[in-house]
């Protein structure tokens, strides 16, 4: 089934995707006529090609994210340093549902893609699983590790063809998106499937 993903600030760069490939990206206008029985996505904001968070281990592997059952002990805010290693010492099978969870938050973010060598299978497999792209790591890293790290690091554009990974800011432009960060996602489309959408 075809699905045709805009967003209202950016309607020239809307997104037709068949199963989990980009079938064309154009003009809003023209990719309706052109596939006048697709399902259409409309979204506020911005559509880019999504982010690369460069900071798969550290966010995945040296970082626990509670499970909102522990919010009354350990709050709901991603924990580092020597808290998590002390979490993870107590009961190393908490590595695993960390992982899930942090995929999720990235998600949330508008990452489609890590990069870091990850050595936990856990965390390969909550990568995997999610059908985050692995990329390249920068040579220099931007800053300390965060889910909407400084600077932002957009993936190259869409393509006829190519991978239907994509993610929907709501902001006016990447001006705005750089100023904002990537707390600012409403959406995020992997492997063609709406991975997070904000409510």
């Amino acid at each position: 089934m075809l699905t045709l993903h805009f967003a209202e600030r950016s309607p020239e760069a809307a997104v037709l995707v068949d199963g989990a490939s980009v079938a064309a990206v154009g003009p809003y206008e023209e990719l309706a006529a052109a596939a006048p029985r697709a399902r259409v996505r409309r979204w506020p904001g911005i559509l880019t090609p999504g982010l690369l968070n460069p900071y798969g281990p550290e966010l995945l592997e040296t970082t626990y994210h509670p499970d909102p059952r522990e919010a009354d002990i350990l709050g709901t805010e991603p924990i580092g340093g020597a808290r998590a290693r002390e979490i993870f010492r107590g009961d190393p099978a908490r590595l695993g549902a960390s992982a899930r969870r942090g995929v999720q938050r990235m998600l949330a973010h508008g990452t489609v893609a890590v990069a870091g060598e990850l050595r936990s299978r856990a965390a390969v497999d909550a990568v995997r699983r999610a059908g985050l792209a692995v990329g390249q790591r920068p040579d220099r890293l931007p800053g300390p590790p965060a889910l909407s790290p400084t600077p932002l690091i957009l993936l190259p554009r869409l393509v006829p063809g190519g991978p239907a990974r994509f993610a929907v800011f709501d902001v006016a432009d990447r001006a705005e998106l750089v100023r904002r960060g990537a707390g600012t996602c409403v959406a995020t489309v992997i492997g063609g499937r709406l991975v997070y959408r904000r409510r």
